[in-house]
């Protein structure tokens, strides 16, 4: 069960200004029905103050979604349209008290329709900001540009975040690689960042994430282990792994390690698990703690032909 807040349970069982606004001269509309969650955000602009004078919206989605919807349009109202141009995901779930890690990404597309509905009312076409090459995610329609947003409001560090935040990465996995490359280039411009202060079990913290201060002297980089101890490592910790797994009904196998890919299967129950990919990047979280370098663990089907 997911542990929500007060303020979203509120929202979600008696939710803020829903339904349709015909006076509106703003839409934006985000997502997709057969990718799980869409949202309509309609706003009345007074074209001269610029003042949001009312908003409402239409949701397709958990309850998540539609409490961080109706949580939008209670905050924006009342704001110019630069104002609510500010307004970020953190914002919403701010204002909800939090949300469960694996929805927050529904705070995320209450902030990309913001965005659309703006550049809607200010005659500017919105395509989510992809341009030919650009679409990461072709299950859920998730373009380099969401993620980068995302993982830089957010202070984002790893693959399963960014699953979270956007669902990127959350179905078939073969965009996971792509995904990681976005994630380390927006790293690389950014810096280390500290980890997120504590926060209440089963949501997402919502203290700002500060820059670490420069040590005066950098650790000593650990020795680098030969080919054979870090197969050991790898082997070593899917072993470790494998209870847990079986516990659920199913159990993981090590298929195959190339560079920094590494091929395993997954078996029994977790063979064509909805929740595969999760299980997936557990792996792969394991094992990077193990090896102390960034690794990708795929599944043995994406295995190169002839390998």
């Amino acid at each position: 069960m997911w542990n929500y807040t007060d303020k979203v349970k509120e929202h979600f069982f008696n939710p803020k200004n829903a339904g349709a606004l015909d006076e509106a001269n703003a839409v934006g509309e985000v997502g997709s029905i057969t990718c799980g969650d869409a949202l309509k955000l309609m706003m009345k602009v007074n074209p001269d103050s610029q003042v949001i004078e009312d908003a409402k919206f239409q949701t397709f989605g958990c309850g998540s979604a539609i409490a961080s919807s109706s949580a939008l349009t209670e905050m924006i109202i009342g704001k110019t349209v630069d104002e609510a141009l500010a307004v970020t995901n953190r914002d919403i779930a701010e204002y909800l008290g939090g949300l469960p890690p694996e929805k927050m990404h529904c705070s995320v597309m209450g902030a990309e329709a913001l965005r659309a509905a703006i550049a809607n009312f200010k005659g500017e076409e919105w395509v989510d900001d992809h341009e030919e090459g650009e679409l990461v995610c072709k299950c859920f329609g998730i373009d380099a540009a969401m993620i980068e947003r995302a993982v830089t409001v957010n202070s984002l560090t790893t693959l399963e975040e960014v699953t979270h935040y956007t669902k990127a990465g959350g179905s078939c996995q073969t965009c996971h690689e792509k995904i990681e490359e976005v994630l380390e280039a927006v790293l690389a411009k950014t810096g280390a960042l500290a980890p997120p202060k504590s926060h209440a079990p089963g949501t997402v913290g919502l203290d700002a994430i500060k820059p670490l201060a420069p040590k005066a002297e950098a650790p000593a980089a650990p020795a680098k282990l030969t080919n054979v101890q870090r197969m050991q490592k790898i082997m070593v910790a899917i072993e470790e792994l494998r209870p847990q797994i079986q516990r659920d009904g199913g159990d993981v196998e090590l298929v195959d390690i190339d560079g920094k890919d590494i091929y395993v299967r997954l078996t029994g129950a977790c063979s064509g698990c909805s929740q595969s990919a999760g299980t997936m990047m557990g792996v792969q979280a394991k094992l990077v703690e193990a090896l102390g370098e960034f690794v990708r663990v795929k599944p043995a089907s994406l295995l190169p032909v002839g390998a």
